[in-house]
């Protein structure tokens, strides 16, 4: 697993004003910018290529985060156009860039204490997702977790999808078969979600999963930026 892909696409609505004029991978918390604490951890993890989808205010990611040489990494841009290409668009928009081999993908407005190392660098599935306990704002969960490892859409108990995984590039390779007539995945580039192709890949047994049990926070909300601010004042975390 020498390559990641760090999703920064997104308008970040929920969060203006402070999106209004910085993207929300940018907004600063812990003394740095949230995507900063993800190429820190890539860079300790061994990883050295990181492709950074863009779009709302794309400019200020190469201004801020340059090549990636601070951090010993390599750093690509993918711009996504002035709409952002959902996940799945996203990560078939930055497939040229990543290559053949499976990579670590991580959603840019996410903080987590996981050891990326952790996770497996080539899953025998089409993807490995890195779960977490549901949070209060999303009490239901995404998937369920089974005593194999393999994740399923229906089933209980759930678990949150932390944004965080391992993807092989043959996830999306029949991607038009799995969205089917859907009006904005017929556009160019095509704007899709990611979730349906996962779901009909968990139907033919081929996501796994593994429980994370430490900090996670979906930064989706000034409120939870300021919560994570305070936490991390109280109890600071390595990196």
């Amino acid at each position: 697993m020498r390559h990641a892909l760090i999703f920064a696409a997104g308008l970040g609505e929920r969060m203006r004003p402070l999106t209004d004029r910085t993207p929300k991978p940018l907004l600063r918390v812990g003394g740095k910018p949230l995507i900063v604490w993800h190429l820190e951890k890539l860079a300790a993890t061994g990883v050295r290529y990181v492709v950074i989808n863009t779009s709302h205010l794309a400019e200020q990611f190469p201004d801020t985060l340059g090549d990636g040489a601070r951090w010993g990494l390599r750093i690509r841009y993918a711009y996504e156009g002035p709409t952002p290409l959902e996940t799945g668009g996203g990560m078939l928009n930055a497939l040229p860039l990543l290559g053949s081999e499976p990579f670590l993908a991580i959603s840019g407005d996410v903080w987590c204490d996981a050891d990326f190392g952790a996770l497996p660098p080539a899953p025998a599935e089409l993807a490995h997702l890195l779960m977490v306990d549901n949070p209060a704002h999303h009490p239901d969960g995404d998937f369920a977790l089974d005593a194999q490892g393999l994740l399923h859409e229906a089933g209980a108990p759930k678990l949150t999808f932390s944004g965080i995984g391992v993807f092989r590039p043959a996830l999306l390779h029949d991607w038009r078969a799995v969205i089917g007539d859907d009006v904005a995945a017929q556009s160019t580039p095509p704007r899709f979600k990611l979730v349906s192709l996962l779901r009909a890949a968990m139907a033919r047994g081929q996501v796994s999963g593994s429980h994370h049990r430490g900090r996670w926070t979906d930064v989706g909300t000034p409120q939870r930026l300021a919560q994570l601010q305070t936490e991390l004042r109280r109890h600071p975390a390595a990196g």
